[in-house]
């Protein structure tokens, strides 16, 4: 049992995926927060840009159809 044990201790059979699968966590981490914060500035830019807009919109005035 315990030469079954050391064996399977020594074994790095699987050690490939595990590190896959750290590195495809740490870019999905790091994607989150970049979006996060790009988010972010894009939703102040368009609130900004939006009353902007607003304030430069005249609305037309009505026509009468005979």
């Amino acid at each position: 049992m315990g030469k079954r044990f050391r064996r399977w201790l020594a074994d790095d059979s699987g050690q490939d995926l595990i590190e896959y699968a750290l590195l495809a966590t740490f870019i999905a981490i790091v994607g989150l927060l970049a979006f996060q914060a790009i988010g972010n500035n894009m939703n102040t830019s368009y609130t900004s840009w939006d009353f902007a807009v607003d304030s430069i919109w005249e609305v037309p005035p009505p026509t009468t159809t005979p």
